[in-house]
């Protein structure tokens, strides 16, 4: 069977293959960047103790985190519409779907950050006249981030991989590339197996790099 695999094929197909990894590394950039800070601030409202924000938080992150991706995506990009009245576009539903779904993991990343901070830290931010929220942004959120940056990009990595569900809904991705290229040449196993392997080659590389930031981070504590 493997003797059956033409990958003269690639070469060929490399422009179209781009194309779809440029929309999945945008995706994964947009999700990563939109859900830290919406994220950031769900764990704010989380922590700060005011019944309602705190609620809010609560309720948005355990919803999330409680149903598929999948899910998500098919019904914001057919419910969305129809509530609109405007179709959205599959890649721009992504957009958004991710960087909402996202933002719940990331919280919940950011608030183990927030929460490993030694609170003599925060009581001396008070102590200086500083408010709940200047407290947070000037002196525990940069220690947070720097503590929590490993685990972070381990979620972005994942991340990366979940793009390929945007194949559901027709996103030109790096998945739906390989897919609509293989039809193309008759080719089909030689670009999924394509695929595969650049997704292999990112997640790995990535995942070396967060190996060397828990090093790094782990002499400097």
């Amino acid at each position: 069977m493997l003797s059956n695999l033409d990958f003269s094929v690639i070469p060929v197909s490399l422009p179209f293959i781009l194309e779809g990894l440029r929309y999945s590394l945008k995706l994964t950039i947009t999700a990563m960047c939109g859900g830290i800070i919406l994220g950031t601030l769900l764990a704010l409202a989380r922590l700060s103790g005011g019944p309602v924000l705190s609620r809010f938080a609560a309720a948005y992150v355990d919803t999330l985190r409680s149903i598929p991706l999948l899910m998500v995506i098919l019904w914001f990009f057919f419910l969305i519409p129809l509530v609109t009245g405007k179709p959205m576009g599959a890649e721009n539903s992504a957009l958004i779907t991710f960087t909402l779904f996202e933002a719940a993991f990331y919280s919940e990343i950011m608030r183990a950050g927030i929460q490993s901070i030694p609170k003599g830290q925060v009581n001396a931010g008070y102590a200086l006249g500083m408010s709940y929220w200047q407290t947070m942004v000037t002196v525990v959120l940069p220690q947070a981030f720097r503590n929590m940056l490993p685990v972070l990009l381990t979620q972005t990595i994942i991340l990366f991989q979940d793009t390929s569900l945007v194949y559901a809904i027709g996103a030109k991705d790096l998945l739906k590339a390989a897919e609509n290229t293989g039809k193309n040449y008759n080719r089909p196993v030689e670009m999924y197996l394509f695929s595969a392997l650049i997704y292999f080659v990112i997640c790995f590389s990535l995942s070396m790099l967060v190996k060397r930031l828990q090093k790094r981070i782990a002499i400097i504590r």
